[in-house]
């Protein structure tokens, strides 16, 4: 829970932070680049939680890896971040950004699993049938499973809707066996 309130605080405050500067859309796009390559490289997170290594050694890869590949603004971030002994909160406070960008954009994000991916056409439907729905502005994560067998499976903030094939026949399973019509011998 501390880590979570931590990464907030931290989170909220570059937030206001490139509002005020008007770079919210620049430091979106390098936090998102900071969370991608954390959660791609088990060492660089392995560096940031690893309190042996000195701050310096911690700076000094943070400017081999993101000096002049992200803003400036969300540079001397991540430096301050690591100043105050604060960088094993790094991969925390980039992916709680995001969230926080996420609803200050009033951007949902909805999840459709199918048994085979979308095309743009299915795609763009999903996305209008959504938006009807919510008013707001969708983020759609695509994935495939093929044990649905046939249908999809949506989330949306929350809500689940199983219209799958495989989700179905599991609720028809489920109702056979609490049938209290038929006797057991």
């Amino acid at each position: 829970m501390k880590d979570t309130k931590v990464a907030s605080r931290y989170a909220k405050s570059l937030l206001d932070l490139a509002l005020e500067q008007g770079k919210l859309e620049q430091v979106k796009n390098d936090m998102q680049t900071v969370y991608d390559s954390i959660k791609g490289s088990r060492d660089l997170e392995l560096l940031f939680i690893n309190p042996i290594i000195k701050t310096d050694k911690k700076i000094e890869v943070i400017k081999a890896i993101y000096g002049g590949n992200i803003s400036e603004l969300s540079f001397k971030f991540m430096v301050l971040i690591t100043d105050k002994k604060r960088e094993s909160y790094i991969h925390a406070i980039s992916e709680e950004f995001l969230n926080q960008y996420k609803t200050h954009k009033k951007i949902l994000t909805a999840v459709i699993t199918t048994t085979f991916g979308l095309d743009s056409r299915l795609r763009n439907e999903v996305l209008d049938l959504i938006k009807k729905d919510t008013n707001q502005e969708i983020e759609l994560i695509e994935k495939t499973n093929q044990d649905l067998i046939g249908g999809f499976i949506l989330n949306i903030g929350g809500k689940r809707i199983d219209s799958s094939v495989s989700g179905k026949l599991a609720k028809l399973k489920k109702a056979f066996t609490e049938n209290p019509y038929i006797k057991e011998n």
